[in-house]
């Protein structure tokens, strides 16, 4: 029997003005298609259809996730001329899915020095080893602290020679406490002392992202000339933002800490944190709070983002997506356009408070200052084979009290957005200017 698709919904995560109440999150229908019929185009917005390839993707994606099945055939009825290469989802779910803020953003580095991957692998390996119950759990632990303590003593030279000479100094600092680390590891493994474990690893893996972060020389790629004036993060940032909670008995206020990653997200990252400098965010409520995700940035009036006072009009930016095993980000258009379906994105939206641009569902480059944070898997968001990876820039992760993301609700204030690090990283910022 043919499988059936009746219907096949998808988040809308485009400005919050045109969205419905966030106690009734707006749904676009995507497709509406019985297999093996022709797909039907549905859902037409500000008068277009939505694109061939866009149907087909969401159909594959869901036939995949509700059937199992690896690859769809559509029989001839699809003109073969017009039909995009469906995408291999046993590729795309290949693995268990890296979920950890941390881990993503240690991973996302421009980086080729094997030997501090080989020591960081182990590490992050504990998590799951702590997966496990009792004393088989503590003894998987152990072999992970044994197997980077080893490798990092066998490597360490090799670790050095791939540390940029301007950090080379502090980059030795750290492995010198990660190996001191790594002994009073191995003592917390022998004692059974299964609570400490978790810390130590996070203060381990700390220094591990230090050093790797001290391989990095430099930016290393050309931002396009048509951006190279705009405000750009060239490097890592950290941001604190402060929320004030109402009618919330058992949390008043929660500051989020988030990693803004300018490497891989220059000119979204740059965008945002030239926003903060301008304190545009501060005071500002929280506008969409659904379940599925945290959303703000729309400001008072008829503007959907961020009026430029230098120009009086309102302020865009590109689509912004890097690729795994590319050395510069693409603009403009999305994986789909590009026939990367294939494709891994470097910030994938497999953590829970993954941070993204918003933009119009139908323009690419119109994300100006509305952001969301992903708060949960869906049938069509499941970490590895999302959706919306390619579609929407990430450019950062909340990395502490992520978990309180879910208790914010709508009319909850940010009270403010501070810098904590990494704004000597931001170029031609325009808040400068404005003064």
């Amino acid at each position: 029997m043919a499988a059936m698709i009746s219907c096949n919904y998808f988040y809308s995560l485009s400005n919050t003005s045109k969205l419905i109440s966030p106690k009734n999150p707006s749904f676009h229908r995507r497709c509406s298609s019985q297999i093996p019929r022709r797909i039907q185009l549905c859902n037409k917005q500000k008068d277009r259809l939505l694109p061939l390839k866009e149907c087909t993707i969401s159909i594959a994606l869901a036939v995949g996730l509700i059937t199992g099945a690896p690859t769809l055939g559509w029989s001839g009825y699809a003109d073969a001329a017009t039909t995009p290469v469906l995408p291999d989802l046993s590729v795309l779910i290949s693995g268990p899915p890296i979920k950890d803020p941390g881990a993503l953003l240690r991973y996302a580095l421009p980086i080729d020095n094997k030997a501090i991957r080989e020591v960081q692998k182990p590490l992050e390996d504990i998590t799951d080893s702590l997966k496990i119950a009792g004393v088989r759990g503590l003894d998987s632990v152990e072999r992970n602290v044994k197997q980077a303590s080893r490798t990092l003593k066998q490597m360490k030279s090799l670790i050095v020679s791939g540390l940029a000479e301007s950090k080379k100094d502090h980059g030795i600092e750290l492995l010198n406490k990660l190996e001191a680390g790594m002994g009073e590891f191995q003592k917390i493994v022998e004692d059974r002392n299964r609570d400490a474990v978790a810390p130590k690893q996070k203060e381990l893996l700390n220094y591990v992202g230090g050093v790797e972060e001290d391989m990095v020389d430099g930016f290393p790629y050309e931002v396009p000339e048509e951006y190279q004036n705009i405000p750009l993060l060239k490097g890592r940032a950290a941001v604190d933002m402060k929320v004030k909670v109402k009618d919330n008995p058992n949390l008043e206020e929660c500051v989020f800490h988030i990693v803004l990653d300018g490497y891989n997200a220059p000119v979204t990252a740059g965008n945002f944190i030239d926003l903060v400098e301008r304190h545009f965010y501060d005071g500002m409520e929280i506008q969409r709070a659904d379940g599925f995700v945290v959303q703000t940035g729309d400001p008072e009036g008829p503007a959907e983002g961020f009026i430029d006072p230098s120009t009086e009009k309102t302020r865009t930016i590109p689509l912004e997506i890097m690729v795994e095993g590319e050395k510069a980000p693409f603009y403009g258009e999305t994986l789909e356009e590009l026939g990367l379906y294939k494709a891994q994105t470097k910030l994938p939206f497999n953590a829970f408070g993954t941070m993204a641009m918003a933009r119009d569902e139908f323009e690419d480059n119109s994300g100006s200052s509305q952001v969301f944070w992903l708060l949960k898997e869906s049938e069509l968001t499941p970490s590895n084979a999302n959706i919306l990876d390619g579609r929407y820039a990430v450019f950062g992760y909340v990395t502490e009290n992520e978990d309180f993301l879910a208790d914010l609700k709508v009319g909850d204030v940010i009270e403010s957005i501070q810098v904590v690090s990494g704004l000597d990283n931001l170029v031609n910022p325009s808040y400068k200017i404005a003064g």
